[in-house]
């Protein structure tokens, strides 16, 4: 029998989505890829497909999620970037021999060097980072209002006002606390 794990928090973008893999960072963190196995799910479900992972690759997936995470976070509230981080995120950009490929219908995929090559799917995850890092995607860095979460996402809103890194999760949770706060000390406002 498998085992159940918690659902994938999937966004719109490949290196603030992994990230997501680790949730509730300042609370009771959730773990999305806790064996290897559920790396394989999570870079399926993302257009990365492998065959396997080992539990080195998971280590190193971690890694790269961690330092993603960490300069993302930065990046958001104008900080230096931790040149720790930094390098990581490098070295697993630069690791990979995975190449975009055009389908015939027009949308872009990734050929990676093998089936179970877990490090060129980790460049692209690296080289997307560095694309929203650097600044040269239309969009901002931003982190999440929730004081459990904190995920750092990349906010493509018209305004650049968001302020959930999903608003079916952290944003819907802040809400309704907020709301049953509220009714606490008005209890005659919801009649």
């Amino acid at each position: 029998m498998r085992a159940v794990f918690p659902d994938f928090r999937l966004g719109n973008v490949l290196a603030t989505s992994f990230t997501g893999t680790l949730s509730e960072r300042h609370g009771d963190a959730v773990e999305r890829i806790p064996v290897p196995h559920r790396l394989v799910d999570w870079l399926t479900v993302s257009g990365l497909a492998v065959e396997s992972c080992t539990p080195a690759q998971l280590d190193l997936a971690r890694e790269l999620r961690e330092s993603i995470h960490a300069a993302a976070t930065a990046a958001a509230i104008q900080d230096a970037l931790p040149a720790s981080a930094v390098q990581v995120i490098n070295d697993c950009s630069t690791q990979g021999r995975a190449a975009a490929i055009l389908t015939p219908e027009g949308k872009r995929r990734w050929r990676l060097s093998s089936a179970s090559c877990v490090e060129d799917a980790l460049s692209v995850i690296a080289a997307d980072a560095i694309s929203i890092i650097a600044g040269e995607r239309d969009g901002k860095l931003a982190l999440c209002a929730s004081p459990t979460c904190r995920a750092a996402f990349f906010d493509t809103s018209q305004s650049r006002t968001r302020k959930w890194c999903d608003m079916n999760t952290c944003g819907n949770r802040q809400k309704k606390a907020r709301f049953n706060a509220n009714h606490r000390k008005n209890p005659r406002s919801a009649e």
